[in-house]
């Protein structure tokens, strides 16, 4: 485990939440105003975005970004004025119509029949879909899912300031969803100092809970923040993964030290650069650390499996202000009859256990085992009942 920057006081240093919501008592106005509005269509991705612009989780931006910013952060992720951003938030759609959109005009966001939000059009511009692929992604290869939805979803990007009046519910977030405000709200209620966020896409196993508890050991809690939104068709669905953790939460962990919510953003798959997304919104949630493990939001093998801990790391004395505790790869060894890393155990690879993501799933699609010494038994039984 390794860290790289002092750590912040408090969350203060996130800055101020973007608030983009309607109050409750202009809804039903703002409802009969969309009715009057052309509407553009979200896909899920476009409705996550807009939730979390919405509630403050993108802050400092309060909109879908203009060519200005999202050329600025493509090429040096950076903002026009200086802060540190990974990727652009853009509004994709393949309909030419919007090319007519006025700038001052608004339209109505809608998804699944479902009014959200408001857009006042800033601008409409031809994205340049191949270069900032590369340039996102390291790849414009359609075998990588993040840009393969990129380069498929649309030509176009609407620009401009969101207001949001609609329901997150309709995103299908439920009971664990807490905003950033209501997040940060919690953990000054609780008395924390420093807070680690950790991000997953996948159920949790015992390496996991390795970096869960090391983390424990040097902040003063933890959110536990798992990513809910859209993910690849093969990996684990988002409501199975949510009962594994609360087998954690409430046999192995000590619960006042953990705050757990649901992240519902949808998955980028865009290794180094996600991984600073991933810290940037969690410290929008009120953390001051973040743990970074090997091959952080990787696929395939497009990055190095150091590649997102070096970002951070680089970034962590230049205005990143959370603090990455970076973990090498945690197996079980069985000549230590622990779980361990390479910085703690002196025994070579045959005498350890890792099992990949791709093994789990076909050892649950074959009815296989899962070794105890992977994930604990109860949580093995949730995974192999679901896949079914």
């Amino acid at each position: 485990m390794t860290t790289e920057a002092v750590a912040p006081k408090s969350f203060a240093k996130a800055g101020t939440l973007v608030n983009a919501i309607i109050p409750e008592e202009a809804e039903a106005e703002a409802r009969a105003k969309a009715l009057r509005l052309p509407a553009i269509e979200l896909n899920s991705r476009g409705a996550s975005d807009l939730l979390l612009l919405a509630v403050g989780g993108f802050s400092p931006l309060d909109g879908f970004t203009d060519f200005q910013t999202s050329s600025s952060i493509v090429d040096d992720m950076r903002l026009p004025g200086g802060g540190i951003w990974a990727f652009p938030i853009l509004l994709q759609t393949e309909d030419a119509k919007v090319q007519s959109l006025k700038s001052g005009s608004e339209v109505v966001l809608r998804y699944q029949r479902h009014d959200l939000a408001f857009l006042e059009v800033e601008e409409v511009f031809a994205i340049p879909l191949r270069d900032w692929a590369k340039k996102l992604f390291s790849t414009d290869d359609s075998a990588h899912p993040g840009a393969a939805g990129m380069l498929s979803g649309g030509n176009f990007a609407v620009a401009g300031k969101i207001q949001w009046f609609g329901d997150a519910s309709v995103l299908g977030v439920d009971s664990h969803w807490l905003t950033p405000a209501q997040t940060r709200a919690e953990i000054s209620r609780r008395g924390w100092r420093t807070v680690a966020g950790f991000q997953t896409r996948n159920p949790i196993h015992r390496a996991h809970e390795y970096v869960l508890r090391t983390a424990l050991e040097v902040t003063d809690g933890l959110l536990l923040h798992p990513l809910v939104g859209e993910t690849r068709a093969e990996d684990i669905p988002a409501d199975v993964r949510i009962r594994c953790y609360q087998v954690l939460l409430d046999e192995y962990l000590p619960r006042e030290r953990v705050l757990f919510s649901v992240l519902p953003a949808w998955m980028r798959y865009g290794g180094p650069r996600e991984a600073l997304l991933h810290a940037l919104v969690r410290k929008n949630f009120g953390c001051t650390h973040f743990l970074v493990g090997r091959d952080h939001a990787g696929v395939g093998g497009y990055y190095g499996p150091y590649d997102a801990q070096h970002l951070l790391q680089s970034l962590a004395g230049d205005g990143l202000d959370i603090v990455p505790i970076c973990f090498d790869e945690v197996f079980y060894c069985r000549r230590c009859g622990s779980m361990a890393s390479r910085r703690t155990c002196a025994h070579s690879s045959e005498n350890h256990l890792t099992l990949s993501g791709t093994e789990v799933r076909r050892r649950l699609r074959d009815g296989s085992p899962i070794p105890e010494e992977y994930t604990r038994p109860q949580i093995a039984a949730i995974l192999a009942e679901a896949s079914r």
